[in-house]
């Protein structure tokens, strides 16, 4: 089995989620999320963000709104919508239960 691999589709099971919360603290751009995913070791390229935020905004989960920019084209700001937020409250939720149940099952293990 691949280390990598594992590691690569752990991180990719928690983009959505990461994504969701960096939207709810307010309209944010595109190249704002990959830095602070970047920089959180979260690693993803623009190949990925993009088609995942379509996919969340035809979900009904986002919404976006042109700005314009003074140094280059206009901009696309994401915010969630009433339905994203609840849905996010639901992932965290889950998230919550996750994290402690591993947490349960990790501290029982004494070899690791």
């Amino acid at each position: 089995m691949n280390l990598e691999n594992t590691q690569v589709q752990m991180r990719k099971g928690i983009l959505e989620y990461c994504i969701l919360h960096i939207i709810a603290r307010g309209e944010t751009y595109a190249s704002d999320m990959l830095d602070e995913l970047t920089s959180a070791k979260m690693i993803v390229v623009e190949g990925t963000l993009y088609p995942l935020l379509t996919r969340l905004k035809n979900s009904g989960l986002l919404e976006y709104k042109w700005v314009e920019s003074k140094s280059g084209p206009p901009r696309k700001y994401y915010k969630l919508t009433h339905v994203g937020e609840k849905f996010l409250k639901g992932l965290t939720e889950t998230w919550d239960d996750l994290v402690h149940s591993t947490e349960t099952i990790r501290k029982k293990t004494t070899n690791v």
